[in-house]
């Protein structure tokens, strides 16, 4: 039975094991609901996966099962209220056959209908005793705000594979970022529910541990409690109220609705799908057809020779590289983006480092790189040029009066751009720390979303690559990027003379319906302007 919370009995000084009843993952950027209706009262008892609440978003109606068998312990969120999801709706106590066990125990053992024991996990790290087994579920955990779905990626373990507590068990990849979902107890992998290449949400069961005592993890994220299987014999499960209620307003027998619930059990959208069928096949006049938009046209892969064929490796794009190629491509095909070029004598910066990056590593613990000196100079810029750093909306320019600077960073996965906020407000050594720290996160995967949003200007820095000059690509909806590329001895006029100096191809790559010409020219003429004068930096000049 999967474990929620403790409910307290004040009047014996004791707290009672209770399960939570939380609201699922509504469906793709469907992030809350409003509760319906309670087909429960406090203290009804409740069988698991019986309807107990109603829940209403914009595109549809469900009911939220019991999650357990035991009495509705409470009931958190009223009708009428809105709710995000995996919010707490109520909790149901074990009943009246329940034992209550002093706050200090961990968890207790179960024995379920079907003779296997079970156990549940208490938030806290449980222990569970030797020679007694439990089946523990391995739950996808909540990503982050708006993530609501994620690939398996590698399992690292085999059916039948021990495997001992926090070992790596299998990668889950989203669309910003990838994770390692870690044993939450020791024993051997007992089943692997989804394959690599399989897309799933929050709260799906991945696979499942067979633990032979030792301790039990709570999952980190996401729903909060370490779920385990329950082998109650599954019966068949009577018409939820909701679609009772709806049955005999609309004169539907049962025998017209095909269940789809959980053990066959008819919900109040099924009876709705069979309304509708009805409706339509009792239209006398067939509907207009609708015109549908023209598929995008997809380029044929071009015929391959069956001797080439053996000596490729076909591997299946990461939900990462997927959605880097479509926002790369959905800026190419919305933005008007051009892209203008400068170049910067790097000498006084370098010579600037040279004398006190021994002075600065040892004030602030990092080195004294090239980022801090171009993402203040950025800041710089696009104060005076504010189109820059503004983005469309609609029929409106939206102007950023802050400037939150994205700076891409290769990763084995790809590229992901993590956001230093408000570097304006920060020093050179803050701005370093900060870039350290986020890129150090993006190496490890560690990134989170909100890492990675609120942008409004982005460096890419291609120069660490060996790049002499590129024209970046926006990183929508900001409205510029700063290419930097490899710093290059070579000869310039100065003062009328020729001499030997380190120096950078700039690109600034824009969307003219926001940026103009002369602002994009004068942007870059700006950051030139600082970094061959650093001390401007210090001036605010």
């Amino acid at each position: 039975m999967p474990f929620g919370s403790v409910v307290p009995d004040q009047a014996h000084g004791r707290v009672i094991m209770a399960t939570d009843i939380k609201v699922p993952t509504l469906g793709e950027s469907v992030t809350e609901a409003t509760v319906g209706q309670w087909f429960k009262k406090e203290g009804d008892a409740v069988t698991a996966d019986e309807p107990v609440v109603e829940l209403e978003t914009d595109k549809v109606t469900l009911e939220v099962p019991a999650p357990a068998t035991g009495t509705l312990a409470s009931i958190a969120v009223k009708d009428g209220e809105t709710v995000g999801v995996g919010a707490l709706l109520g909790s149901i106590g074990d009943g009246a056959g329940a034992t209550a066990v002093p706050a200090a125990m961990a968890a207790p053992a179960a024995k379920a209908n079907g003779g296997e024991t079970v156990k549940a996990a208490a938030p806290a790290a449980a222990e569970i005793p030797a020679g007694e087994e439990a089946l523990i579920d391995i739950i996808v955990p909540s990503a982050g705000e708006s993530v609501t779905e994620a690939e398996v990626g590698e399992w690292f373990k085999a059916v039948g594979d021990a495997v001992a507590l926090d070992d790596p068990l299998v990668e889950l990849e989203t669309d910003k970022a990838s994770q390692e979902m870690a044993a939450l107890a020791a024993g051997t992998l007992a089943e692997i529910v989804k394959k690599t290449g399989e897309i799933v949400h929050v709260g799906d069961i991945l696979g499942r541990i067979r633990a032979n005592g030792g301790t039990a993890k709570p999952i980190a994220a996401g729903p909060e409690d370490v779920h385990v299987r329950d082998t109650v014999a599954e019966t068949a499960m009577p018409v939820s109220p909701a679609a009772a209620k709806l049955m005999a307003e609309k004169g539907v027998a049962a025998d017209q609705v095909s269940g789809t619930g959980k053990r066959g059990q008819v919900l109040k959208g099924d009876v709705l799908a069979a309304l509708e069928k009805a409706s339509g096949e009792a239209a006398a006049i067939p509907a207009a057809p609708v015109a549908v938009p023209a598929a995008a046209p997809v380029m044929a892969r071009a015929p391959t020779a069956p001797d080439d064929e053996s000596r490729e490796e076909r591997v299946r794009m990461t939900r990462l590289r997927q959605t880097i190629a479509r926002r790369l491509k959905d800026a190419q095909n919305t933005a008007a983006m051009l892209t203008t070029f400068n170049e910067v004598d790097m000498e006084a910066v370098m010579a600037l480092r040279s004398e006190y990056k021994a002075l600065f590593e040892t004030k602030h613990g990092i080195k004294l790189g090239f980022m801090g000196f171009f993402t203040k100079a950025v800041c710089h810029a696009l104060k005076d040029i504010p189109a820059v750093n503004a983005e469309i909306d609609g029929d409106d320019i939206v102007y950023k009066n802050y400037c939150h600077i994205g700076v891409a960073v290769g990763t084995e996965k790809g590229l992901v751009v993590p956001v230093v906020r408000d570097a304006d407000a920060m020093s050179i050594a803050e701005v370093e720390l900060e870039i350290a720290a986020l890129g150090a996160k993006a190496r490890d995967g560690n990134l989170s979303l909100e890492d990675m949003q609120g942008g409004t200007f982005t460096i890419s820095n291609g120069g660490v690559y060996g790049s002499l000059m590129s024209t970046p690509i926006l990183n929508a909806p900001q409205s510029g990027i700063l290419g930097m590329h490899k710093i290059q001895q070579r000869p310039v006029v100065v003062d009328g003379e020729i001499t030997v100096r380190p120096m950078m191809y700039l690109a600034l790559s824009y969307d003219h319906r926001v940026v103009d010409g002369k602002d994009a020219v004068t942007f870059l003429v700006r950051i030139k302007e600082i970094l061959e004068d650093p001390q401007r930096l210090v001036l605010d000049l």
